[in-house]
């Protein structure tokens, strides 16, 4: 694994954040974090967290992130994905982390889009049970808070409340993904033993969004 150079996929949540440490602690050179804003709103595509507390992240971290434009439209998407990784192959990157779980069809799309790119598609997290996933993420020390939830799912009490043990096992009572695969609540990593500092968020307010789902959003106005 050492003779492999990569980029890891950012999103600023737990599990593209346990998945970039674990690719490191293998011997992975991960050389830079690549994050996707949508070019409508300017925020993180799945998480909706803000260009600049992304870069703030990763500054915390230590680790370069480029940020990258893309489209809803997923042929588009698709098209402006491949451009950005294609850029790091010039300086040797040939692989790439992700975070993905056990949704089959985010793993095939993976695969398949990194087998056109000609790189290593690497999911350190993929079959690992839930449940072990985010005990692994508190027991090494990282911190992350929730940051949005289906409406239908999680209330506004959740959203700006650190993930700790009781929020874990009261998701599992309720059949609900420990981890969140399926979209059911996103969070933002502020600490772990890679940040230098802890992400403060000093200023923030719950609101609703409607949509295709209506989302409880965490909108961050502050942060150090």
């Amino acid at each position: 694994m050492n003779k492999l150079a990569a980029i890891s996929s950012w999103s600023g949540g737990k599990d593209s954040c346990l998945a970039y440490y674990k690719a490191v602690q293998n011997g992975l050179n991960v050389k830079c974090l690549l994050n996707f804003i949508s070019k409508e709103s300017k925020r993180g595509c799945f998480h909706g967290l803000e260009s600049r507390l992304l870069k703030r992240q990763a500054e915390l971290i230590g680790i370069p992130l480029t940020q990258k434009e893309v489209s809803p439209d997923m042929q588009k998407y698709e098209d402006e994905f491949k451009e950005a990784v294609e850029g790091f192959k010039n300086q040797g990157i040939n692989s790439m982390v992700f975070g993905d779980i056990y949704l089959e069809e985010h793993q095939n799309w993976v695969e398949r889009v990194c087998a056109e790119l000609k790189i290593n598609a690497i999911e350190p997290l993929w079959k690992n049970e839930p449940e072990n996933i985010i005990n692994e993420f508190l027991g090494l020390g990282f911190k992350a808070v929730i940051v949005s939830c289906k409406a239908d799912i999680l209330g506004r009490e959740f959203i700006g409340k650190e993930i700790d043990k009781g929020i874990i096992k009261e998701f599992i009572a309720r059949g609900i993904c420990p981890c969140g695969e399926k979209g059911e609540f996103h969070t933002v990593v502020v600490d772990g033993p890679i940040f230098k500092n802890r992400l403060k968020i000093t200023k923030s307010e719950p609101i609703l969004k409607e949509g295709f789902w209506k989302h409880w959003f965490l909108d961050i106005k502050e942060f150090s």
